[in-house]
């Protein structure tokens, strides 16, 4: 008995190494050779400093660049994840109301304009960083008006937005969608 329960943890030490250790390194390393950018973390640079990353959502607050969708963790990806309420919370339900009027009114929409779903309820991980081109469109007079557009720039800004939008991939998985962060420098180089 003592023979088998030496061979069963030296299998376990095996497996250990093999799996958590070599397989680890191995796959690691690969990915830094053949997916470079992906591997560490689709990190955005500027002028040698990192300004961002194409994977998470943040914060953009300021009435002069596109919102991204509500973050249940303040956009912190440590304690990442969603608020946990359910469809019939009458917290959710608060929450989704003041989102829409907020979203509506200072996007100066009328009161039958839809506001999309992904600006009233947050992403389950809170760092979701795509929005809908609905989305950022319903945006674009605000963003206008802050930042002194003339009705040209505002059609510019209008392709931006078909610009850094992505589409379905094969012409079927997913929607189409905006990621905020890009979109917001693209804004940024409108001067």
């Amino acid at each position: 008995m003592m023979k088998q329960a030496i061979i069963a943890l030296k299998m376990i030490l095996l497996m250990t190494l093999l799996t958590g250790v070599v397989y680890t390194i191995a796959v690691t390393q690969i990915s830094h050779l053949l997916f470079r950018e992906k591997a560490n973390g689709s990190l955005v640079y500027r002028n040698g400093q990192i300004i961002g990353s194409k994977l998470m959502g943040q914060d953009f607050s300021d009435a002069g660049y596109f919102w991204p969708r509500p973050s249940s963790t303040g956009y912190n990806p440590y304690p990442s994840g969603g608020s946990n309420l359910g469809p019939t919370s009458d917290k959710l339900k608060k929450l989704v109301i003041e989102r829409a009027m907020k979203f509506s009114r200072d996007n100066l929409l009328s009161s039958n304009t839809p506001v999309p779903g992904e600006m009233l309820f947050s992403s389950a991980s809170g760092l979701d960083p795509y929005i809908s081109p609905e989305a950022a469109l319903l945006q674009v007079e605000r963003i206008a008006r802050v930042r002194g557009f003339s009705a040209t720039k505002k059609e510019d800004l209008c392709s931006k937005i078909r610009l850094v939008t992505t589409y379905p991939q094969f012409l079927i998985l997913g929607e189409p969608r905006v990621n905020v962060f890009l979109l917001n420098l693209e804004l940024d180089s409108m001067r």
